[in-house]
Parts: C-alpha cells; sequence; structure tokens
C-alpha cells in the first residue's frame, strides 16, 4: 500500500519573490534545510574528486580495441546532460558520432563496434540500467559511471566493464560535474577529446570563483546568481545559446529553473530560435504585453499587466579560435546574438547576457553554468520553496510505480 504523501514542504511558498530574503544570511540558511546552496557551491571539488576516481578506473582497455563507430550515453536527467556536454566539447572535429540516448535500452543498431556509457548518480536508473544491459547483450563495449555498490555496478562487474564510482554527495541535479569528468575521461581514453588535466585544474578553479561570486553572504548588488535570479522574479524565462557549448547551458539553465524553482521555461539555441521562436518577443509576454505597461505606474502596486513579463537569458560564447572549424562561423553567432539583443530592446523586453570565459571549450561551458545554476537555487528561496523537496516528482515516482 502506497505511503501518503506529504507534498507541502515544496508547495508552501509565496507567489511573489521575497527579495530581501536573499540578503539575509540566517533567513537564507532557515530557507534551505537541504543545503541546495552548499551542493552547488561544491561544484569544483565534485570535479576534482571525480577526475581522481576516474584517473582510478582501469579505462585504459577502452583503447586496446581501437576506435568505436559510436559512443551512445545513455542515462536521464542530469545524467543524460552529461552527453551533450560530451558531444559540444568534443566539438565538429570528434572523429566518430556521440550520441545522447534518453530512453531505456539502446538504439536499435548498437553493436559489437560501439561504446555505451550508462550514466546514473543512483546507480538504479531504468534508463542506464537497460542500456548497460543492453549492451552487454549486443556484445558492445560498456562503461559504467555511478554510485558505488549500485546496480550498475553489478552489471558492469558482471562483463568485466570499467565502472567510474561516484559518491552521492549531493543529488543527482546538483551533481552535473561528478557525472560528466568520469564521462570526458572516458571519451578521452577512447581518443574522442583533448580534455587534460590543466583544463580540468582551471575549470574547478573557475567553478569555486564563481562560487565564491555567488555565496549567500554577498548582497545582491555584488553577486551575479542573486541579481538574475531577481530579474527573473514573476517572469516567463527565455535562455538562448549563442553557441553548440552556449546552448548546452541554456538547456542546463531550463532544467534547473524547472526542478529547483518551479519556473516554466523556454531554452534552445538561438540559430533555432531565429526560425520562428524570436517571434516570442513580440507576444502577449513581450512587446504586445509590454505596450500596456505604465511606465508612471506605482512598481510595487499588484495588477494583472505587471504579473508576468517575458525574460530573456541570453548566454554568449564568441568561440575560441575564429579559425576553428565550427558548424557555423563565428562571426554568424555574434551577429545573430546581436541581432536578438536589438530586438528584445525595442520591444521593452528585459535581457541579461552571461558571456563565456577560459581557455577551453570545458571552461567556457562552466562560465556559462555556474552562475545560473546558484540563480535557480536563489530564485527557489526568494519564493520560500524548499529547492530540494519537490513533491510533484515524488507523487509521479509513486503515481507511475506499480
Amino acid at each position: 500500500m502506497a505511503v501518503p504523501i506529504d507534498g507541502t514542504s515544496g508547495v508552501v511558498g509565496r507567489r511573489v519573490a521575497d527579495e530581501a530574503l536573499l540578503d539575509d544570511s540566517a533567513g537564507l540558511a532557515a530557507a534551505d534545510p537541504g543545503g541546495m546552496l552548499r551542493f552547488t557551491a561544491s561544484a569544483g571539488a565534485q570535479m576534482r574528486e571525480a577526475a581522481a576516481l576516474a584517473a582510478e578506473a582501469n579505462l585504459g582497455v577502452l583503447s586496446e580495441e581501437g576506435r568505436p563507430r559510436a559512443v551512445v550515453i545513455a542515462g536521464i536527467g542530469t545524467a543524460g546532460r552529461t552527453g551533450d556536454v560530451l558531444a559540444t566539447v568534443a566539438g565538429p572535429r570528434c572523429p566518430v558520432p556521440v550520441i545522447a540516448h534518453r530512453s531505456a535500452g539502446v538504439p536499435g543498431w548498437v553493436g559489437a563496434a560501439d561504446v555505451v556509457i550508462a550514466v546514473s548518480a543512483s546507480g538504479r536508473s531504468p534508463e542506464a540500467l537497460g542500456a548497460a544491459q543492453a549492451a552487454a547483450r549486443r556484445g558492445a563495449r560498456l562503461v559504467a559511471v555511478g554510485a558505488p555498490d549500485s546496480q550498475l555496478q553489478s552489471v558492469a562487474e558482471g562483463v568485466r566493464a570499467p565502472f567510474i564510482p561516484v559518491p552521492r554527495r549531493a543529488p543527482a541535479r546538483a551533481s552535473l560535474w561528478a557525472l560528466t569528468v568520469p564521462v570526458l575521461m572516458a571519451a578521452r581514453a577512447l581518443g574522442l577529446v583533448k580534455v587534460n588535466e590543466a583544463d580540468l585544474a582551471e575549470t574547478a578553479a573557475r567553478l569555486d570563483a564563481d562560487a565564491e561570486r555567488c555565496r549567500p553572504a554577498a548582497e545582491s548588488f555584488v553577486n551575479p546568481a542573486k541579481a538574475l535570479a531577481l530579474g527573473l522574479a514573476g517572469s516567463v524565462p527565455i535562455v538562448w545559446g549563442s553557441s553548440p557549448v552556449a546552448s548546452v547551458a541554456a538547456r542546463r539553465f531550463g532544467d534547473t529553473l524547472s526542478t529547483n524553482a518551479r519556473y516554466p521555461v523556454v531554452t534552445g539555441a538561438l540559430g533555432e530560435a531565429g526560425r520562428g521562436r524570436v517571434g516570442l518577443l513580440d507576444g502577449v509576454f513581450g512587446g504586445l504585453g509590454e505596450l500596456t505597461r505604465d511606465i508612471f505606474a506605482d512598481p510595487d502596486e499588484e495588477t494583472e499587466e505587471k504579473l508576468t513579463r517575458l525574460r530573456l537569458v541570453l548566454l554568449r560564447d564568441g568561440g575560441l579560435n575564429p579559425e576553428d572549424d565550427a558548424d557555423e562561423p563565428l562571426a554568424v553567432e555574434e551577429r545573430r546574438a546581436d541581432a536578438v539583443q536589438t530586438l528584445a530592446e525595442r520591444r521593452g523586453v528585459r535581457c541579461d547576457v552571461i558571456t563565456a570565459e577560459g581557455g577551453s571549450a570545458l571552461e567556457r561551458l562552466a562560465s556559462l553554468i555556474s552562475v545560473p545554476d546558484f540563480a535557480s537555487v536563489y530564485l527557489a528561496l526568494a519564493h520560500h520553496l524548499d529547492p530540494m523537496a519537490v513533491p510533484a516528482v515524488t507523487e509521479m515516482k509513486e503515481l507511475s510505480t506499480t
């Protein structure tokens, strides 16, 4: 018999954001009993620990059979996002297809010439387990990444496949880097990416620096994550990335805004948006809504016209080398990003811009993810929502389990 679910911890909150709470360190600590801010701040440490654990795994066996025909990264949620990270870090010069697979099992064409990387923070997700088992049946090379002493580890050990343990120190959605680094190290062993120790160290250092800038004690006027959260409060966020790297970061921000802050969000690549979704800027929550806004109205007055507006977040990359091969020229990406900022300005739609920094694709990706990760948590706390407690997820699992 199912146990009744108490969903009040995640449902009770405030419709209007409590801006003052974000500058109250004691209040933030009380509002975040599960420690999501602390877990988010551990990203740099996660990366270092994962790199050390991956170095201890027997990944050298992956190169013994040569380059695979294709690599499938199997997982769901944050685990599935690791496949997107690998594909974008490997870039257009990757010698084989890299495919993120988010369903149980593996694609029908997977066979002995391919590699399957099964990823699950818990080590028991049906998607990762099904993929690992299917890979074993079909004779594909397998790499497993997940919690130690889990079902996934048992499957890997049963076929003598490399297993990289990822201790459960944080919820899955706050463990992106703990799950991603082993995937990157496996891909490096296969000769697909050129991520080196310096790249990992510099990326971890950047994550540490961003955690310091976004710490709870830093007030909103100097804390980029709190400022971003307050700008998004009460809006319908649109998050677009100007490049493949930035687009992965945009989708990641959509994940965390939905799960942590329970905000509906539109995400994607700016190139795709330019084919139609950019029309959202003209719609009832964009330019059309702004036409009805009274610029002389009291900003604290509760009116229907005030409640919901679009808020554009543009993640710009800029690339590392304009001469590198890419899906499209850097100049095209830059012109498109400039154009959408101009469109938003003309329609009165507020726009936040985050620009990538760093000397590698991995570091640039991390620079676009870290502040938004914190912002999603601060936005949840501003609405007095516990970012750790998502009752709908628990109820969904309960209702869908026979």
